[in-house]
């Protein structure tokens, strides 16, 4: 396993592999790697026939007084487990080698990346889209891995990669969750234990919201008060949104559909959680 620490030097090995006829699958993450990142680099493995691994904590998708700094970071953990899902290439560029002085480009999907988490976090996803686009341009990657407790940020890269024709396969997999429910997150590891506890109530909603519709419910306003109702009567659970949204575009809908989106932000101590519900059909 390769470890590549400048663009040129990513360049080059991607161009090497593009010659050689190799297919390229790459899982961009943020490192503090953890088994939901494990399932998109085993798909990955499987898809390309070489596995490229992005480790970068990206700093223009933090906002003024989030956890950039405090964010959770181990790339010699995140190398071991890299290598024993068969990963080819580790690329772990400094801030000095992806915003080199004098940076001033970025890249936003208008409309998208307001909605949801966008309206609580302004300029989030244009960070996102930036570093995702770079990623793309000095890789160029057959294949790219996301997963859908991200459920925007998917949306909006799947968006971004088509309109700038980019000609990448954004593939979106499966939420990852521990025995009890709870999504997997990097941010998982802020929490204490009576707060690793109260988070559990964003999967207990979403399993409340599917009740209800196998009931027969199908207006959303009723279930999203349902939902707010659960959340807030957590008193270590700050609800930030409960959203019913129509998966491609994120707008809000009035009944339930098919590939309804049910998603949510919930505080839980210091750490911002997110979870989602995808109703491919109802």
């Amino acid at each position: 396993m390769r470890i590549l620490k400048t663009v040129k030097e990513m360049q080059l090995h991607a161009r090497k592999l593009r010659a050689a006829g190799k297919s390229i699958a790459l899982v961009p993450t943020m490192g503090a790697l953890h088994e939901g990142h494990l399932s998109l680099m085993r798909k990955a493995r499987i898809d390309g026939d070489v596995l490229i691994i992005s480790i970068y904590v990206n700093p223009i998708q933090f906002g003024a007084g989030e956890d950039y700094q405090g964010y959770p970071r181990d790339l010699e953990h995140d190398m071991q487990l890299a290598a024993g899902v068969g990963a080819d290439i580790i690329f772990a560029p400094t801030d000095e080698q992806m915003y080199p002085a004098g940076f001033k480009t970025s890249v936003r999907v208008a409309e998208l990346e307001q909605r949801l988490c966008g309206a609580a976090r302004s300029g989030h996803f244009q960070g996102v889209c930036t570093v995702v686009a770079k990623l793309f341009n000095i890789i160029g990657p057959d294949y790219a891995y996301f997963g859908q407790k991200d459920a925007q940020q998917a949306q909006i890269i799947k968006r971004m990669a088509a309109d700038l024709n980019l000609g990448v396969e954004v593939v979106v997999l499966p939420i990852v969750r521990d025995k009890d429910g709870l999504a997997l997150s990097s941010r998982n590891s802020y929490l204490s234990p009576a707060e690793r506890r109260a988070a559990l109530v964003l999967y207990k909603s979403l399993q409340l919201a599917r009740d209800l519709i196998d009931a027969g419910e199908r207006q959303a306003e009723a279930i999203k008060q349902q939902m707010q109702g659960l959340i807030q009567s957590e008193e270590l659970a700050r609800l930030e949104y409960v959203s019913v949204c129509e998966l491609e575009n994120l707008t809000e809908v009035t009944t339930i559909q098919p590939n309804t989106l049910i998603a949510l932000a919930v505080k839980v101590g210091q750490a911002r959680l997110i979870d989602n519900l995808l109703l491919e059909t109802v």
